[in-house]
């Protein structure tokens, strides 16, 4: 098992990138459920379990990642390290806060109705995936949710790793939906940009931001 903790050089940095970009993710996840637009395949599932539950979704998605966490461990699952633990932990709950930041504070009347709502809706989409990119490129270890569909392909050694991950993407949602979720596009977009996003982040990065975004050490 590859564990990418400590090996890597400028860990500081790179520490401060992964908790940075895991809150946006959870920031830019609370304007999509607050415009009602959906989310991304895992958080619509979780977020429909932890309605039917009565929990808030940052719980809900600590103990399921504890139990994927342990899954990969078992299984033999690579690259875990400081950004599958800051995953694990904070996109949930920082989900949490900050919808209960706009609960108190925006009128969604304001935010959920014409343009407003398609501008919030690119602009938390394109963070969103962004920082998802700058989290991954980082290369401080995986979510334990991006991780299974590894462990999966490496059993289903005859299906493209690409039709693994979208079977495993779509079955997400297919729960989510059974659970009270609407079927919508963001997951369908987020699947469709995070791929391309996630190259040219590691472009750039690479070129402008080494210490951070470097080749793997």
């Amino acid at each position: 098992m590859k564990i990418n903790i400590f090996h890597k050089k400028h860990l500081a940095a790179r520490t401060l990138a992964v908790i940075i970009s895991v809150i946006l993710m959870g920031f830019s996840l609370s304007w999509l459920f607050w415009i009602d637009m959906g989310a991304d395949p895992y958080t619509v599932m979780n977020r429909a379990i932890a309605t039917r539950l009565g929990m808030s979704i940052g719980n809900w998605q600590l103990i399921l990642n504890t139990v994927l966490f342990l899954l990969v461990l078992l299984f033999g699952g690579d690259n875990i390290g400081i950004g599958t633990l800051a995953n694990m932990t904070l996109v949930g709950y920082s989900l949490d806060f900050f919808t209960y930041l706009w609960n108190r504070t925006i009128p969604k009347e304001q935010t959920t109705q014409g343009s407003a709502r398609l501008l919030i809706l690119a602009l938390a989409l394109l963070l969103f995936v962004l920082s998802a990119a700058v989290y991954m490129d980082v290369h401080l270890g995986a979510s334990p949710y991006d991780a299974v569909p590894f462990i999966l392909s490496k059993h289903l050694s005859k299906l493209p790793f690409r039709l693994v991950r979208m079977a495993y993407d779509f079955t997400c949602v297919g729960i989510g939906c059974l659970l009270g979720a609407r079927l919508q596009a963001v997951p369908v977009l987020m699947a469709l940009l995070l791929g391309p996003a996630v190259a040219a982040v590691a472009r750039y990065g690479a070129k402008y931001f080494p210490a951070v975004l470097g080749e793997d050490d």
